[in-house]
């Protein structure tokens, strides 16, 4: 993949494809291609064949029109692959009107961690910037309000935010890499691999710490790690419960009750 041009000024080219095509309330035929048509098509192949099919030529000849039809609308592949990721998001879930903001916030993680898994491909898509497609800012708003609805305010949301989709990105990719042992649900096991190094060939005393966290889990009964009703797992589950620990812990302390 060819890398943009850093003197390029625009985010703003970027911004005009993400936004273009969205419903202005005007009526008539919709053109036959646009850029959300060629999105759309993006979104297709790599959701059958993988990020490495989706080429230009491979859209132009699913939809029918010279791929020099395509580069018209969209002027590259990197500007493709950002208004494709931003389609293959799709809509936020509906966290509903429940006031238990940790219930609400687990609930768009189970959504993020859900589509990640359905669209892999998503999680290697680069972009040069921050996302800000109409699908992924929809992502954020849904998932500021219940951080606002806990007692974060401003920067404090936003900064929450963007901390836990990197969790769950990051999580996401790494789990990823460790598909080739599933277990019978399909879950993968990220253990496998890390467990038979340490018990092959690390030395204990060169490496006490991994050596006891290893021995450990593999003595925890395997019911605790399994993922939950909203289908995390263990290792996001962990971390997301103890991210929302200390939103409460620091909410609270930044404004302690007040005894009347």
């Amino acid at each position: 993949m060819t890398k943009r041009d850093s003197k390029d000024p625009k985010p703003l080219h970027s911004l005009d494809l993400l936004w273009s095509g969205r419903p202005q309330g005007q009526r008539g035929p919709r053109p036959q291609l646009s850029v959300e048509r060629i999105a759309q098509a993006a979104v297709q192949i790599a959701d059958t064949d993988g990020l490495e099919a989706l080429s230009m030529q491979r859209i132009a000849k699913e939809l029918g029109y010279s791929t020099m039809s395509l580069y018209n609308h969209v002027p590259s592949k990197d500007l493709l692959l950002e208004v494709a990721a931003d389609i293959g998001a799709g809509p936020p879930p509906d966290l509903g009107d429940t006031d238990d903001y940790r219930q609400a916030i687990r609930n768009w993680v189970s959504a993020l961690w859900n589509g990640l898994r359905v669209r892999p491909w998503m999680l290697r898509v680069p972009l040069d910037h921050a996302a800000m497609g109409p699908h992924q800012l929809a992502w954020l708003e849904r998932l500021l309000r219940p951080l606002l609805a806990a007692g974060l305010v401003g920067g404090e949301a936003r900064v929450a935010a963007l901390h836990l989709t990197a969790v769950v990105r990051g999580t996401a990719q790494i789990s990823l890499s460790m598909t080739s042992t599933p277990d019978a649900d399909g879950y993968p096991r990220p253990d496998a691999a890390l467990t038979r190094i340490v018990a092959e060939f690390i030395d204990p005393e060169q490496f006490p710490a991994l050596t006891a966290v290893y021995k450990a889990e593999l003595e925890t009964p395997p019911t605790d790690h399994q993922p939950g009703k909203d289908g995390l797992p263990f290792e996001l589950a962990f971390g997301v419960d103890r991210f929302l620990d200390g939103i409460t812990h620091y909410v609270t302390t930044k404004n302690p009750p007040t005894d009347h």
